[in-house]
């Protein structure tokens, strides 16, 4: 385990200006290439200290203009067609790049690491998932997968396409039962 001082809140981390105890990979991986932490050093542990009121300040600069994209977002939903089975199963899946790019087309400009995603969306329907505007700041982004434009239309309305399609479904087999009862009673004759 390494120590490095945090530049920016990381989620389940930490606060900034915190000092944490990280796995050496993580940090040489992910924390220091971005420029969320520094290396814990003395040092660097004063430039921090002589800076911290100039981060603070670019901080909440940050975080009110993406609470304000938050504010004008707010309600979002992007429209994602896709080819699936009659189940509504994909036949591939939604990725966070393809949520980014939908969102970009609806006037919200993010790249696919602010989407937060805990698994690729396989099936149809409306999904919610998060997107981070600023380490403070979540935008909940309504992602409508369908096969049509006019399915994503229906599922927008609330209504239930699997219960439509099950009526249709059983209509059918109680048509093709009666027929093979007319069937079965004409060659009995």
């Amino acid at each position: 385990m390494i120590e490095v001082i945090l530049m920016q809140r990381v989620e389940k981390l930490g606060q900034m200006g915190e000092l944490v105890s990280v796995r050496p990979g993580y940090a040489r991986n992910y924390l220091l290439p971005q420029g969320k932490a520094i290396r814990a050093s003395k040092a660097n542990l004063e430039r921090f200290e002589q800076e911290r009121a100039q981060l603070e300040a670019q901080n909440l600069k940050r975080r009110e203009e993406a609470e304000r994209v938050a504010e004008r977002m707010d309600g979002l939903s992007v429209i994602i067609i896709r080819q699936a089975g009659e189940s509504g199963g994909l036949y591939g899946s939604v990725s966070a790049r393809d949520i980014a790019d939908a969102a970009k087309e609806a006037g919200l400009t993010i790249n696919r690491s602010q989407v937060l995603l805990e698994q690729p969306i396989k099936t149809t329907g409306l999904t919610t998932v998060r997107v981070e505007l600023h380490p403070e700041v979540h935008l909940p982004l309504t992602v409508n997968v369908a096969r049509s434009p006019e399915e994503a239309e229906k599922q927008a309305r609330g209504e239930d396409l699997r219960a439509e399609q099950q009526a249709e479904d059983e209509s059918l087999e109680a048509e093709l039962a009666a027929e093979l009862s007319e069937l079965g009673a004409a060659t009995e004759e």
